[in-house]
């Protein structure tokens, strides 16, 4: 019989520590901004997995990329014409930073984003009256 506490199994490393779901919003047509998104992931040495879009205008978009190209897959998305939520900057931010500061042991790892965007194109968002939504002043 032992006493005292319990002994535990070592804590198991998630398969993908860095699977993120990120929102944000873009004013770009929906079918041209899967097509942008796709090539610039390619292009950054990414894979898309899934991508969609709806009738809504939401697109969907889940890629992996190796963490040493972050920095690129951060900078081409934002060069797409997508808006990312302040918790999605935060999180990019996040595995950025800690890919920069263990590149030798962790650039080969692949991570993972599933990006939810919302698009509305700014002729659609302000036209339901003459002149749109714009302040007086400026009509």
């Amino acid at each position: 019989m032992q006493f005292g506490t319990p002994k535990r199994a070592p804590a198991q490393p998630p398969l993908m520590p860095w699977a993120l779901e990120i929102q944000a919003v873009s004013s770009v047509e929906p079918s041209n901004l899967v097509r942008m998104l796709s090539g610039a992931i390619l292009g950054c040495g990414g894979w898309v997995l899934t991508r969609s879009t709806t009738d809504s205008g939401r697109v969907s978009i889940l890629f992996e990329f190796e963490r040493a190209a972050c920095v690129e897959i951060y900078t081409a998305v934002i060069a797409c014409g997508v808006e990312l939520t302040r918790n999605g900057h935060i999180r990019m931010t996040e595995l950025c930073h800690c890919t920069r500061n263990q590149l030798s042991e962790c650039g080969a790892q692949i991570a993972s984003i599933e990006l939810e965007i919302q698009t509305s194109p700014l002729k659609i968002a302000g036209s339901s009256a003459p002149g749109g939504n714009l302040p007086e002043q400026t009509r």
